[in-house]
């Protein structure tokens, strides 16, 4: 079974909004602590792989209209 490039961006979303949860979680008195950072940053990249992957995929079902 192959997995879609739509799969992909919707797995790498749902990550994105998973580690934005546990960034929101994690904040205590402020949110310039480390891990909240971090956090964010790693969803921030998950976002972007998601739309990367959209991307690929409006791509592919370009070419094979044509």
């Amino acid at each position: 079974m192959r997995i879609t490039a739509r799969t992909m961006a919707l797995i790498y979303f749902a990550m994105g909004v998973l580690f934005i949860y546990a960034a929101i979680q994690s904040v205590d008195e402020s949110i310039w602590n480390f891990i909240t950072i971090l956090l964010a940053c790693i969803a921030t990249l998950d976002f972007g792989a998601g739309i990367r992957y959209l991307r690929l995929h409006n791509k592919i079902k370009k070419m094979k209209k044509k």
